[in-house]
């Protein structure tokens, strides 16, 4: 089985739209998107500095435009035929895999996302919050420290990887004091995410997408709240509202990915976040990473070998 993921905030990199741009019809469609967010996706993507892209109000909206482009290219308009056995996305990647699988149009999922960025953005500005990654050690030994400093294990990554979020003093005792067994590697992320500091985005979230009425998946969706298949588009919306404030449970997403028989991943632009965490998460799954269009031939080839009838 096939299946298609997306990647969350902090997989950016400054230029990373450049080589998409060469494909026919791109810059249009970058641009028409552009006008309906407020938001120069095309220079975002291509000249705009690190620093001007960690922004959360424009990386989100940045790579939820980047995983569509690169997905129509693979898949083409029409995901009813495309040879998927699932779809996933972390964190924001989640707005991405609900538009592959028709829940969502792209325009929808790139307004919703404009708002949820700016929402998220205004909450991080509250307190000065943000998110370390701990890597290796005893899972339940590392959860458990974290809470005893306070701190939020707000992506449960698998693959030994799991995030702690929190205030910059919580953040700064985990320096001080890692995990037995652990390494501790601080992300270049405005806040922290999936945690109580981001309930104020709820409300302007679920505001968002009050007026959508959401389609049915035509793939399954594989939920980041606990991993589970998510059939009913409404339902996928409101676990969309929820997930800003609340853990990513990428290890239980692996997990149900495997056990649905996933033979083959392939991550949308900017790719290599995800599959990277298959490596080790889901071993033995091939993997193609989307970074630029010269990556769309080895993907396709996937599709012969693991792709649904």
């Amino acid at each position: 089985m096939l299946v298609l993921v997306a990647p969350g905030q902090g997989a950016q990199t400054p230029g990373f739209l450049n080589p998409w741009l060469e494909l026919p019809g791109v810059a249009d469609r970058l641009g028409a998107w552009s006008d309906a967010v407020g938001l120069d996706l095309v220079r975002y993507g291509t000249t705009a500095g690190a620093e001007e892209i960690t922004d959360t109000a424009v990386a989100q909206p940045l790579l939820v435009a980047a995983g569509l482009i690169s997905a129509r290219a693979l898949l083409g308009e029409d995901t009813d035929s495309a040879p998927l056995g699932a779809v996933a996305g972390h964190s924001v990647g989640e707005l991405t895999a609900a538009a592959i699988a028709g829940v969502l149009t792209d325009e929808q999922a790139l307004t919703v996302v404009r708002r949820r960025g700016l929402a998220m953005a205004e909450a991080a500005a509250v307190t000065e919050t943000g998110m370390t990654a701990v890597l290796g050690g005893d899972p339940e030994t590392v959860v458990a420290h974290l809470e005893k400093l306070g701190l939020t294990p707000a992506n449960m990554n698998g693959a030994g990887q799991i995030v702690a979020a929190g205030t910059m003093e919580q953040l700064a005792a985990l320096n001080e004091e890692p995990p037995e067994g652990a390494k501790i590697r601080a992300l270049k992320v405005a806040g922290a995410f999936h945690t109580e500091h981001m309930a104020p985005a709820v409300a302007s979230l679920a505001e968002a997408v009050e007026p959508i009425t959401a389609g049915t998946p035509r793939l399954p969706v594989v939920s980041n709240k606990d991993g589970q298949v998510v059939t009913d588009g409404g339902e996928l919306l409101k676990r969309l509202v929820g997930q800003v404030a609340n853990p990513v449970r990428w290890d239980l997403c692996m997990a149900t990915l495997a056990e649905r028989g996933a033979t083959a991943m392939i991550e949308v632009c900017p790719g290599g976040t995800l599959t990277g965490l298959a490596r080790r998460g889901m071993p033995g799954v091939q993997r193609v990473a989307l970074k630029k269009p010269d990556d769309l031939e080895a993907a396709r080839a996937l599709f012969a070998e693991h792709g649904a009838a």
